[in-house]
């Protein structure tokens, strides 16, 4: 028992900058500009949700799923990245004083919840803390830290109140920019798998 608080930290930690809650509050924000709040807390309970419920799945399936289909962590991570890739652009290409893009229904689901929150880091980091630190530990660790993702989505709107319009515009495009180079380091990485 006196090795749980350790054992928690160990897996907490890596899973947090994995999920990387606050920098997901921002990409959330950014998205997320010019939709109604309700939409927005439906969209933020969606991503969490699936974001939840994919990582479970690879968690306790995740080496049969890429051994059965033939992929691995590396294919992962650029099919992941090339996603990102493409959003990112998207937002990067659109002209600023055009109408934002509209934001699909599911946004929760794809790209919010798949592969932003239960993205190929995460679910990596989740198949090698089940090995190191235990099943039980992981998951408590995971449970923890969409709570925390869920309340840096919920607290989102007190930061677009405090940045503005004009601001939350250039955090936009910044978010974008490192989307994308954060899309290409997972495409470099899984390449070098």
């Amino acid at each position: 028992m006196g090795d749980l608080l350790p054992r928690f930290l160990q897996a907490f930690i890596p899973l947090f900058v994995a999920l990387d809650p606050i920098g997901l509050a921002a990409i959330f924000i950014a998205l997320g500009a010019g939709v109604p709040e309700a939409r927005k807390r439906r969209i933020a309970r969606q991503g969490v949700v699936t974001g939840g419920l994919v990582s479970l799945v690879f968690l306790f399936l995740g080496q049969g799923i890429f051994a059965a289909v033939g992929i691995t962590v590396g294919d992962f991570q650029i099919a992941g990245g090339l996603i990102l890739f493409i959003l990112a652009a998207r937002d990067l290409l659109q002209p600023i004083a055009a109408a934002p893009l509209e934001v699909p229904e599911d946004f929760g689901v794809v790209p919010l919840g798949m592969p932003l929150i239960a993205g190929p880091a995460a679910i990596a980091t989740l198949l090698l803390l089940a090995q190191t630190v235990g099943l039980a530990v992981t998951l408590a660790a995971l449970a923890v830290n969409l709570g925390l993702l869920a309340l840096s989505f919920s607290q989102a709107d007190r930061l677009v109140r405090v940045i503005r319009p004009t601001g939350l515009r250039a955090i936009s495009k910044i978010v974008s920019l490192l989307l994308a180079a954060i899309a290409i380091s997972l495409i470099r990485r899984g390449w070098a798998v």
